[in-house]
């Protein structure tokens, strides 16, 4: 049988021409699936967990700790250029160097809580791709606490942000993604992701020198789609660590991920029976790539193959990440603009957020490097395992918090897939499939499994936060707390 070798250089292609493409988040993705199925580079199968089980490493050596005297004051904002008035809260931007010999350096922006932030959580966000900005989508779409109007110059309050119930800092990483940067320019084309979680690592530790008072605070990673790999590799890097008392102890609670990219063989397959079950594809269809299709497989027959074009062609003209959200139809930012709403979804706000970031003014606010800055990034990468699953089972097994969520509009990374990762897992139920409500109405579902929770946000697309903001603050909160989110 005629066979076709690169099924991801296909779904490459099916995503960026046959439907809407949004930004490079599909095509950094997809980019990466497809250089996994080559011969060259090499893919490590999973994620080594070796350390985890000794009780000491005995070839460990404490990583790069630089003098941080007087940066946390440097590194403070005195006021976003446009932003509202009444900000009550501190907010922080700089550099972080997690290799002296390189010359490499992470970007970063904290924000800190409006109330009790002495005594509220320390939270990590990071956004996908691989390379793609946690700054722009995170912190300026999604649960950072100004988005910005459409004439890409000021900025609105969003009232649902995160801050509210935990201190919360963008990490734009790897080198070469944002303003994050290297003056080793191999190290954009030698990327992967056990250099980003180290990188990742020495960047948290050299954080918390700069910010003591947080160095006991309780720790929480999140973020979404190939953070779905970033999230649960850096926690796994950090148990490791924190095994040896010459290095600071990261005292790391729980890890949350959302619409999370965690194993190829299901995501994919969880994407088309997706398409199937909202309508997006025929019966025809599904039922070809259901028994022509092997995803397990690198190597597709000329007739799944067939059936994929299909139903990509079936799929129409739409944003593959919201799959009911409405296109952006023009890229002219607005001469004047009134305050927006976080309750009105704009298709265009990655527009206005590339214009802002890319203000002299506001580059110098952030206290970052004068750069042409954008959302996404074009790195080399040269390890990435097909399934994060082992490394989640050896978090769950030593105690730390897991929670995947996901938006239930997401054609992406679907709920589907989420949920055929997870029965991967095998694990009993401990809190039977219920709703979980906010502000009076149904604002998903969630079960407690033992030692995971499984929750979907109703209404929202991949970038939960952006579409749903008060559910999306809603569940981080029973989060946080270490509690399902509100039954009634």
């Amino acid at each position: 049988m005629e066979v076709l070798k690169n099924q991801t250089w296909l779904l490459l292609f099916l995503f960026c021409f046959l439907i809407l493409c949004k930004a490079n988040q599909i095509d950094n993705l997809n980019k990466l699936l497809e250089s996994r199925r080559s011969n060259n580079p090499p893919w490590a199968d999973s994620w080594s967990i070796e350390e985890l089980d000794d009780d000491r490493n005995p070839h460990y050596s404490p990583v790069y700790v630089g003098l941080q005297d007087g940066l946390m004051e440097a590194d403070k904002i005195d006021a976003l250029p446009g932003q509202p008035e009444g900000v009550d809260f501190n907010q922080y931007g700089g550099y972080v160097t997690v290799d002296p010999k390189a010359g490499k350096s992470l970007f970063y922006y904290f924000v800190e809580s409006p109330q009790d932030s002495a005594t509220k959580p320390l939270v990590l966000w990071l956004n996908g791709g691989p390379g793609c900005s946690s700054l722009g989508y995170g912190a300026m779409i999604e649960l950072g606490p100004f988005r910005v109007n459409s004439d890409g110059k000021t900025l609105f309050r969003n009232e649902y942000a995160w801050n509210n119930v935990a201190n919360v800092i963008f990490l734009e990483s790897p080198a070469g993604v944002g303003f994050s940067y290297s003056n080793n320019t191999a190290d954009y084309t030698n990327s992967g992701d056990k250099r980003t979680a180290e990188d990742s690592y020495t960047f948290l530790v050299n954080w918390l020198e700069r910010f003591p008072q947080y160095k006991t605070r309780d720790f929480f990673i999140t973020g979404e789609s190939y953070a779905g790999h970033y999230v649960p590799q850096l926690a796994y890097t950090i148990l490791s660590k924190n095994k040896n008392t010459n290095q600071t102890v990261i005292n790391l609670k729980g890890i949350a991920i959302g619409n999370a990219w965690i194993d190829d063989e299901n995501g994919i397959k969880g994407m088309y029976d997706y398409f199937w079950t909202r309508a997006l594809n025929s019966d025809e269809t599904n039922a070809g790539i259901n028994k022509h299709c092997n995803f397990a497989n690198d190597n597709l027959s000329s007739t799944c193959a067939q059936y994929m074009v299909q139903g990509a062609r079936e799929l129409g003209i739409i944003d593959i990440y919201n799959i009911y959200a409405p296109l952006c139809k023009s890229s002219a930012l607005k001469s004047s603009s009134s305050a927006g709403s976080v309750k009105d979804y704009d298709p265009c706000s990655e527009i206005y957020v590339n214009s802002y970031l890319n203000l002299a003014e506001v580059q110098t606010a952030f206290h970052a490097k004068s750069t042409n800055w954008s959302s996404c990034s074009r790195l080399g990468w040269t390890d990435s395992p097909t399934t994060i699953l082992p490394t989640i089972q050896q978090l769950i097994a030593s105690g730390i918090r897991v929670w995947i969520y996901s938006g239930d509009m997401d054609g992406r990374v679907p709920v589907t897939s989420s949920r055929y990762s997870i029965n991967r897992l095998n694990l009993s139920v401990e809190t039977a499939w219920h709703p979980w409500y906010s502000s009076g109405e149904v604002g998903g579902y969630v079960v407690g499994y033992k030692g995971m929770t499984f929750s979907t946000v109703r209404g929202a697309g991949h970038m939960v936060p952006t579409n749903q903001p008060e559910r999306a603050l809603t569940m981080i909160s029973a989060f946080l707390q270490e509690k399902l989110p509100p039954s009634s």
